[in-house]
């Protein structure tokens, strides 16, 4: 997923190990599931655009997922298990055939839709095209890359011809047709674009406002664009053939725009119907999350996760010194992680990181340190590659952050980095940029550093969205937003990308995933430095409480209240 689409996939949920200081199924006496009450969900960014066509969400979402079902989806279970594909709509995650150039899906008997008319394939392939109008983008970018013939297709409000690349012989079957082997798209089937829209529902631009609900609630209000938005039980919508939604509260109500710190304090009393709150998108801070500890009442009510997600300082070979891999295997053994783990909000918050790809099974995590560096940092050995690299009296440098304070690349930890850095005689000047103006800055190859903090999450748990933009030459964009921020374009690398991506044995999949992250580490175009680790409240009465390696978050799906 883009960078610039990470707070995007966090406000939906981001992914986790399941809760390790709560009880997993809730806080209070009773921790047995009932249905009824209603849910209050406390967020910081308004849920907009709530149309399936123009939501970038990882699994479905958080919220999203309580309207909209898509053939595929993330199984709901705590930790590792939580990782997997499951069907949802569909009987299965998929029939590949023609070598993962063609996937089959069969629809369950008896969906239904929230006024009881029954959901099709047609439907389905509607909802995709629609996708594709220019009034709706915002969702993810891959299908127009993956299926054949779909480049320039502008949705069906310009023409009445659809895209042949998906077809519908009956009303249970679809069959899509793709450029290339894709083995992870069964994963992509779990993102909001592959929910079914009833043609003649749909109101374009205004969809929004009422989608018609394929999942366990229906919207009753959607007010300010997503600020307010309360959804009620779909009783058309049938667990029998929905296993992973619990569905228990009649009710939702999800109010935004509120600021992190109301949030938590709101969480933190407990009062009222704040007792049944949860936050599907605002962190306890270092502050916040000290006073919490210290109280053991607020600390089992915190649910523990882990995104998909790396924090690294990023290098563009174009720019000297950086053109030269001793300097940038300099700086790798020069860095403190432990300065910068304390800078991200210490190790209860940021968990130090040598490998580009997650710690997590799921990505294909292989555990390795090219650059050892201790705790501390190896400023010697800094100092002897810089001596090799011709800067035997050190070097001056510039390193471009965001002046947001977000703990991932503000002050705080481009200050660590120079500190650090000084002690191996490279002398750091900071630029600090305001948000918008960093983010467009390290995107555009022709404004790009030489020297940068950035950060990349997943658009589902796999190598694939994790390396592939980062590392493949055919994804440079010479005129636009580009994150291949290394500019490698290595033949052998971009190779095993298409080999990994013919694969459907995820398990397989993963394990070249792994090995393709320590090759390309060798290059020294990163230096890892953290991924984060996510701590939020929930209310005292808020039970269920299931965390997955997937969102990294408390899956509202779940959730059962007082």
């Amino acid at each position: 997923m883009a960078a610039a689409s990470v707070s995007l996939v966090l406000a939906a949920g981001a992914a986790a190990c399941g809760p390790k200081d709560n009880d997993a199924k809730g806080a209070g006496g009773d921790s047995t599931p009932h249905k009824g009450g209603t849910l209050t969900v406390l967020n910081a960014d308004p849920q907009q655009d709530f149309d399936p066509a123009r939501l970038y969400t990882s699994g479905g979402g958080n919220v999203p997922s309580l309207v909209f079902r898509t053939l595929t989806t993330r199984n709901r279970e705590d930790g590792a298990a939580g990782t997997e594909v499951v069907p949802d709509l569909a009987t299965d995650t998929g029939r590949p055939s023609k070598g993962a150039t063609v996937w089959t899906y069969t629809l369950k008997k008896g969906l239904t839709y929230e006024d009881g008319t029954p959901i099709t394939s047609a439907d389905i392939k509607y909802g995709i095209e629609r996708s594709f109008a220019p009034e709706l983008s915002g969702g993810a970018p891959y299908l127009r890359d993956w299926l054949v013939g779909a480049a320039d297709y502008q949705g069906p409000y310009k023409g009445k011809k659809g895209l042949d690349a998906i077809e519908t012989p009956d009303d249970r079957t679809i069959v899509f047709h793709l450029n290339k082997p894709e083995g992870e798209f069964p994963y992509l089937a779990t993102q909001t674009q592959f929910t079914p829209v009833p043609k003649s529902k749909d109101t374009g631009t205004k969809y929004e406002e009422h989608p018609v609900s394929s999942g366990p609630y229906k919207v009753v209000r959607n007010e300010n664009d997503g600020e307010r938005l309360t959804l009620e039980r779909n009783t058309h919508w049938s667990a029998s053939t929905d296993a992973e939604r619990k569905a228990y509260p009649d009710t939702i109500d999800v109010r935004s725009g509120l600021d992190s710190s109301v949030i938590n304090q709101r969480l933190s009393a407990s009062q009222g119907a704040d007792a049944a709150a949860v936050t599907t998108d605002t962190n306890l801070g270092p502050a916040e999350l000290a006073k919490v500890t210290g109280d053991k009442d607020l600390a089992s009510r915190v649910g523990t996760g882990h995104f998909g997600y790396t924090n690294y300082i990023a290098f563009n070979p174009a720019i000297k010194p950086f053109d030269n891999v001793k300097v940038r295997q300099a700086i790798s053994y020069a860095i403190d992680r432990s300065s910068v783990v304390n800078a991200a909000g210490g190790s209860a918050l940021a968990e130090p990181a040598t490998t580009f790809l997650p710690d997590q099974k799921s990505f294909g995590h292989t555990p390795y340190d090219l650059f050892p560096a201790g705790k501390g940092g190896d400023p010697q050995k800094a100092k002897e590659l810089l001596k090799e690299a011709g800067h035997p009296n050190g070097l001056t440098i510039t390193l471009t952050h965001s002046n947001a304070k977000d703990f991932e690349t503000s002050p705080e930890i481009a200050t660590a980095i120079q500190d650090a850095l000084k002690k191996a005689g490279i002398t750091v000047k900071l630029q600090g940029l305001e948000d918008n103006d960093y983010s467009d800055k390290i995107h555009n190859v022709k404004t790009e550093p030489g020297l940068f903090l950035a950060h990349w999450g997943a658009d589902w748990p796999s190598g694939g969205p994790f390396l592939a933009p980062i590392f493949d030459g055919r994804q440079i964009v010479k005129d636009g937003a580009n994150f291949n921020t290394g500019l490698l374009n290595d033949k052998s690398v971009n190779a095993e990308i298409d080999a990994i991506n013919k694969l459907t044995d995820l398990d397989q999949a993963a394990k070249r995933w792994g090995a393709l992250d320590k090759k390309i580490g060798e290059k020294a175009l990163t230096v890892p430095l953290f991924h984060p680790v996510y701590k939020r409240l929930y209310g005292e009465d808020v039970k269920n409480i299931v965390i997955s390696d997937w969102t990294g978050v408390l899956d509202i799906s779940q959730v059962a209240v007082k």
